[in-house]
C-alpha cells in the first residue's frame, strides 16, 4: 500500500515531461498567458452569478437556501480575491518550478503521492468540464436573449435542457414536445458553441490562444462600457444598508461568486507550451488575477449603485441593470458582451481539460490513447473531442445551479491542496531552486488553505454529498486501474526487484 503514496522528484517530472519530453510546441508569451488567465476568469460568474450572490437563493417554496451579500457584495469580492492572491501565489512558486501540463494534477504527485495527485485530477474534472457545463447553458441562455433583440425566437426546447426546465421553469413543461410518452429538450446553442471551441482547439494552441485574444479584449471594452456608462446612474441611496445580511451574507455571497475567480489556475496547465515558463507563468498568474479583481469590484459597485441589490437576480444580472435604469442600447451591448466572455471561458477551460488527462495518461494513471497528439497540430486531439463530447453532453441534460457548486467545491479543493504541496515541497526538497518563491511561506501557504476551507463551508450540504459521492468513484476508479498501471511503479519494481 506503500506504492500509492510515492511521489515522484522534481527532477524525474523535469526529466521525463520537460522540453526534451514533450511534444508540444512552445508558443504562448507572457501576454498570451495573461490574455489566458483573463479569458478565463471573467465569464458567466460576473455575467450571471452576482445577481444571486447579492440577492441569495428562495426555493419556489419561499424558504430562504441561503442569504445573498447585497451591495456588500464588492467585500465578498475583495475576500475572495485575498484567497485567490494566496493561492495563486502558491501557484506561481510550483508552475515556475516545475514547467509542465497537468496542474495541480503534477504538484500533487511531486509533494503528497500517486493518490492524492489521482485524487486532484480526478477532482479537477468538476473545474473544467463540469463547470464548462455550466458556462455552456449560459452561454445558450444569453444568445437566445441576444437573438430576441432582432425578433428571432428560438423555440424553448431548443435552448435548454430538461432538467432545467424541470428545475428552473417548470411553467414551461408544457412547451415541451412529447415523444415515446415523455417530454423532451435539447439546447442546440450549447452544444453548437461547444464543438466550435473543440474545433478550434484541435487545430492548434497559438491559433486558439489568438482568438482568445481578440475575445478578451472584446470583454473589456464591454465591461469598461459598463462602468463608464452605469457610474452616471449611479444613486449611493440603493448602497444602503450596506450588508443587509451581516458577515454571513458576505461569505455566502463570496461561495456562489467563487464561479467568478475559476480559471486563473488554468494558465499553470499551459507550461509546456509557454516560451519561458519559469518567468512567464508567475507573471501570467498574478498580472491576470489582479486585473481581475479589480475589475470585478468596480463591476460590482456599479451594478449595486445603478438599482436596488434586490431587483439583479436573474440569470443575466449587469444587462438587466442597464434596462431598468433604462439603457435599453446597453442591454444589447452588454448581451453580446457576455456572449464573447463566455466563448473565451469555454475556449479556455476546454483547453485545461485535455492536459490534465494528457498528463495523468502519460503517467500511466488513464489509457495511452488518453496522451496521443495529433500528427499535424500536435495538439492532444483525442481528448479534446472527448472532452468536447462530454460538455455537449452535459448542458443538454444538466442544470447549471447544481453545477455551479459542484465546480466551485472541486476548484477550491484544488486550491487547498496546492497550497499544502508548496509547504511538503519545501521541507521535502529545500535546496531546490525556485525561480519565483511565496514570501512569507509558512504564513501564506497556510493562510490560502484555511481560506480555500472557509470559503468551502458556506457551499450547501448537497455540494458536499455530491462532491463525496465524485471523490469515492474517482478512487475505486484508481485502485482498479491507475494503481495498476502506473509507470512510478513499474519503475520503481525495475530498480528495486524483489528478492
Amino acid at each position: 500500500m506503500s506504492s500509492i503514496f510515492q511521489t515522484k522528484t522534481v527532477d524525474e517530472l523535469l526529466g521525463v515531461h520537460g522540453a526534451a519530453g514533450s511534444g508540444m510546441k512552445r508558443t504562448l508569451t507572457t501576454f498570451d498567458l495573461v490574455m489566458l488567465g483573463i479569458g478565463a476568469v471573467i465569464g458567466a460568474g460576473i455575467f450571471s452569478s452576482i445577481g444571486t450572490a447579492a440577492v441569495g437563493e428562495v426555493a419556489p417554496d419561499g424558504t430562504v437556501i441561503r442569504y445573498g451579500a447585497g451591495p456588500a457584495l464588492t467585500l465578498s469580492f475583495v475576500l475572495l480575491g485575498a484567497v485567490c492572491a494566496l493561492s495563486g501565489l502558491c501557484y506561481a512558486e510550483l508552475t515556475a518550478m516545475i514547467p509542465v501540463s497537468g496542474s495541480a494534477y503534477t504538484y500533487a504527485y511531486a509533494t503528497l503521492g500517486e493518490l492524492v495527485a489521482w485524487i486532484i485530477g480526478w477532482d479537477l474534472i468538476l473545474e473544467y468540464a463540469v463547470g464548462n457545463v455550466a458556462v455552456a447553458i449560459a452561454w445558450s441562455g444569453y444568445f437566445a436573449s441576444f437573438l430576441r433583440f432582432f425578433g428571432i425566437e428560438i423555440p424553448f426546447w431548443l435552448c435548454h435542457s430538461y432538467r432545467d426546465v424541470a428545475f428552473s421553469y417548470p411553467e414551461h413543461m408544457d412547451k415541451l414536445p412529447i415523444v415515446f410518452g415523455h417530454h423532451i429538450a435539447i439546447n442546440v446553442p450549447a452544444i453548437a458553441i461547444v464543438g466550435l471551441i473543440t474545433w478550434l482547439l484541435v487545430i492548434g494552441v497559438k491559433e486558439s490562444a489568438q482568438v482568445n485574444n481578440v475575445m478578451v479584449v472584446l470583454k473589456l471594452s464591454v465591461l469598461a462600457l459598463f462602468i463608464g456608462v452605469g457610474f452616471f446612474y449611479i444613486k449611493p441611496e440603493n448602497w444602503v444598508p450596506f450588508a443587509p445580511n451581516g458577515w454571513r451574507g458576505v461569505m455566502n455571497g463570496a461561495a456562489i461568486v467563487f464561479f467568478a475567480y475559476i480559471g486563473f489556475d488554468a494558465i499553470s496547465t499551459a507550461a509546456e507550451e509557454a516560451k519561458d515558463p519559469q518567468r512567464s507563468m508567475p507573471r501570467g498568474i498574478l498580472w491576470s488575477l489582479a486585473i481581475c479583481t479589480i475589475i470585478y469590484v468596480i463591476v460590482g459597485a456599479v451594478a449595486t449603485g445603478i438599482v436596488p441589490y434586490a431587483q439583479l437576480k436573474g440569470s443575466d444580472p449587469l444587462a438587466r441593470a442597464f434596462e431598468l435604469a433604462g439603457i435599453g442600447w446597453g442591454q444589447v451591448i452588454i448581451s453580446f458582451g457576455a456572449i464573447v466572455s463566455m466563448s473565451a471561458v469555454l475556449l479556455v477551460f476546454q483547453y485545461g481539460q485535455p492536459r490534465i488527462f494528457y498528463s495523468m495518461s502519460r503517467d500511466g494513471l488513464l489509457p495511452p490513447f488518453f496522451r496521443q497528439l495529433h500528427p499535424k497540430y500536435q495538439t492532444p486531439h483525442i481528448t479534446t473531442i472527448v472532452t468536447g463530447l462530454l460538455v455537449a453532453l452535459g448542458s443538454t441534460i444538466l442544470d447549471d445551479d447544481e453545477t455551479y457548486d459542484l465546480t466551485n467545491i472541486g476548484t477550491l479543493f484544488a486550491f487547498l491542496i496546492v497550497c499544502l504541496g508548496v509547504l511538503a515541497l519545501r521541507l521535502k526538497d529545500p535546496q531546490r531552486h525556485r525561480p519565483f518563491r511565496v514570501p512569507f511561506v509558512w504564513v501564506v501557504a497556510p493562510l490560502g488553505a484555511a481560506g480555500c476551507l472557509y470559503t468551502m463551508y458556506y457551499l450547501p450540504t448537497a455540494a458536499w454529498e455530491r462532491f463525496g459521492i465524485w471523490l469515492l468513484i474517482g478512487t475505486a476508479l484508481y485502485f482498479a486501474y491507475g494503481r495498476r498501471h502506473s509507470n512510478l511503479s513499474a519503475e520503481r519494481d525495475r530498480a528495486n526487484p524483489a528478492p
